[in-house]
């Protein structure tokens, strides 16, 4: 096995934890070996390249903790009830219900693709009955020629964007109800997207920026039928959406084009085979974040579209790009195997995302930023690249992310716990769920998996099966900033040297009850940002700390504030859904005093409560700093741009106090420094 480790000799014997006949072996690993092809679960079948990991099918995984609560305020929020409010989703004269209505674009695959991801997860039945209204009429909309959906024409030819998402959605349908006529209606419709004159295909700006997410259904297709038609289709596919393989530069600068456009080359390259695909994804990643990504959160400073100048951390991130983003970090972890991409992705979710929303998930703003210290409903513009009301937590925010950001959340439960080539399975983001996953020869096992993480160290899994003595290799990720982790097998210490940012593989015969405990220890570390002004963000483990800055919350009509773009359904009630601008009732210009940041608070989650709230945060830091005077709103009225070293401070140290990002809705995240 390639860059494998074998730290316990060959087989170790555990003392009062398993008998002779049981040996446990314990190594560490880069990857994850791919010599064998999964027999319980779909996954890659000749030519494509092979796959690090296998997502379980939808359902399979049930979180709780911190993540089910996220989850019941999504279901109780905007999400849950937006086809109650919006007129996009308003079954009235609605394109996906009948041919020739007036609503139909990407709104309802948008909304619909987190709904049903949360009517699975919940198994709620009116949701599901819901849910299945929209997804019989995407079935029954298929025409003769094997197309489908409502027919939009951008100069003279199809536009097949909103069509990629329902695709998207029927793959999570096929995985939690086995209906065949998925399978049976995106074979046809590829057929005929492979009749399709390459002149009339994947032309416009969105559907040609996103044709990787038509490549992910190819994928997906193909590892289910091994029609070789797809093969040629995916070559098609890839030739005519934009080029996100060139060196120095991206077809555009789109902020949410850019964070779906990046798996793109290395979807492709499980066709093609071709390394220099692999390493495209890698470039665009990376080039975006050294261009406009020296921030925290995880993301990059676009507002809507990345532009020369605005890299400043007061720059933000449409919501909808957070959600594209955990979406490609989650594939590019199937396809690679990189513990990068968790890493990217637990960024995200655990520090831009969850402030992007009102503590209730019933209202959202379109643009997020890490250092933000205003959230009202005035026009920004140039200072940001959007002209309307685009800081205030409004439900008729603009209307992508109104009905996108739902699907962040279930597609991040899906992800805790991973199938892996060798029949094997995969603990790679953590939370608390229950995973139902069939192992070595088909033996259903469920894996409960217990943590406060990432507001704690420790994580327990307990494996329960039927049937004792099934042998598998169960892996865990090391995330790459614990030092000293420890893992326990049912009490027993593993006296290992564990290493930061590979896995560990315990490989043995698993019993009813079997427990694994890993503790991956937290500590302060500083991060400093050369390219805005030295700047520097306080990291605490995977979660990244910002100033606490009092937030003072002022309720708005939603019907006045609403965005241009978004559209109330006719009666529905504006008191219910109201919008909130954001104040700062506190001082916010401070710089900080490096090395001076100490934990001061940590409490225990509280179940059911949201601890991406200020109230609720269990962690809370005490640091030292000065206040920049000169440092002020600017006149664009946002955060002025980091000051430079060399500013005047204060003469006056204080003691200020910081907590978890995503808890923080007006926040400094990237600070100048003091001494």
């Amino acid at each position: 096995m390639k860059n494998t480790s074998i730290l316990c000799g060959a087989l170790l014997l555990l003392a009062g934890a398993c008998s002779p006949e049981m040996p446990v072996e314990i190594r560490q690993t880069d990857r994850i070996p791919t010599a064998e092809r999964n027999v319980n679960y779909a996954s890659n079948r000749e030519p494509l390249m092979p796959q690090q990991f296998i997502k379980l099918p939808a359902g399979s995984i049930k979180p709780g903790g911190w993540l089910l609560t996220q989850l019941q305020l999504q279901k109780d929020g905007l999400n849950g009830h937006l086809g109650e409010i919006s007129a996009w989703l308003q079954k009235e004269d609605n394109a996906w219900l009948k041919s020739g209505g007036k609503w139909g674009w990407e709104e309802v695959p948008y909304w619909l693709r987190g709904y049903a991801g949360l009517s699975y997860l919940f198994e709620d039945k009116n949701m599901l009955d819901e849910a299945k209204i929209w997804i019989e009429a995407i079935l029954n909309s298929q025409r003769e020629d094997g197309n489908f959906g409502p027919y939009t024409e951008v100069n003279g030819s199809q536009d097949f964007w909103p069509n990629m998402i329902a695709l998207w959605i029927l793959q999570s349908y096929y995985e939690y109800t086995g209906d065949k006529r998925v399978v049976d209606f995106m074979t046809r419709y590829f057929h005929f997207q492979l009749a399709v004159p390459d002149e009339h295909f994947l032309k416009s700006y969105w559907e040609n920026s996103r044709g990787g997410d038509n490549l992910w259904s190819v994928v997906w297709l193909y590892n289910r039928t091994g029609d070789r038609k797809l093969l040629e289709l995916a070559e098609k596919i890839h030739r005519n959406t934009a080029n996100w393989c060139k060196a120095t530069e991206l077809p555009n600068w789109h902020n949410v084009n850019v964070a779906q456009g990046c798996r793109e080359p290395a979807t492709y390259y499980l066709f093609a085979g071709d390394k220099k695909m692999l390493e495209a994804s890698y470039n665009v990643q990376s080039l975006i974040r050294r261009a406009f990504g020296q921030v925290p959160g995880g993301m990059f400073g676009a507002d809507e579209n990345a532009r020369i100048g605005f890299f400043d951390p007061r720059q933000g991130t449409e919501t909808c790009g957070f959600a594209e983003q955990m979406a490609s970090d989650e594939i590019m972890l199937l396809i690679t195997g990189d513990p990068y991409w968790a890493e990217n992705c637990e960024d995200i979710a655990f520090n831009s995302y969850p402030a992007a929303f009102m503590p209730d998930y019933k209202s959202l703003r379109y643009i997020t930023a890490p250092n933000m210290v205003m959230s009202d409903s005035e026009n920004h513009k140039p200072g940001i690249d959007n002209a309307g009301p685009f800081l205030a937590m409004n439900p008729f925010s603009s209307r992508c992310c109104q009905h996108n950001h739902g699907f962040a959340w279930p597609y991040y439960a899906e992800h805790l716990i991973l199938a892996t080539p060798d029949n094997g399975a995969a603990a790679v983001l953590f939370n608390t769920c229950d995973a139902r996953i069939r192992v070595a020869d088909g033996k259903e096992i469920v894996i409960r998996e217990t943590t406060d993480y990432p507001f704690d160290t420790r994580i327990g899994f307990v494996m329960e099966m039927k049937d004792d003595g099934v042998n598998f290799p169960f892996y865990i990720r090391i995330p790459k900033w614990t030092r000293n982790a420890t893992v326990k097998v049912n009490g027993q210490d593993m006296d290992e040297d564990l290493q930061a940012g590979k896995y560990l593989c315990i490989d043995r015969e698993w019993k009813n009850g079997d427990r694994v405990e890993v503790d991956f220890p937290m500590e302060v570390s500083v991060r400093t940002w050369q390219v805005n002004k030295n700047s520097v963000s306080v990291d605490y483990g995977p979660l990244t700390l910002s100033l606490r800055i009092t937030e003072k919350y002022v309720e708005k009509n939603s019907a006045e504030t609403a965005i241009w773009d978004s559209q109330w359904q006719q009666g529905a009630d504006a008191s219910r859904w109201p919008s909130y601008e954001i104040y700062p009732e506190s001082p916010w210009n401070y710089a900080l005093q490096v090395g001076s940041v100490k934990l001061k608070e940590r409490r225990k989650l509280q179940p059911g409560r949201n601890p991406f709230t200020q109230s609720d945060v269990p962690l809370v830091f005490e640091a030292q700093g000065r206040q920049v005077p000169d440092w002020k709103i600017d006149e664009y009225k946002l955060c002025g741009v980091l000051p430079y070293e060399d500013v005047a401070k204060s003469d006056t140290c204080e003691t200020l106090e910081l907590i978890p990002m995503g808890a923080a809705r007006l926040r400094i995240s990237a600070f100048p420094t003091c001494e």
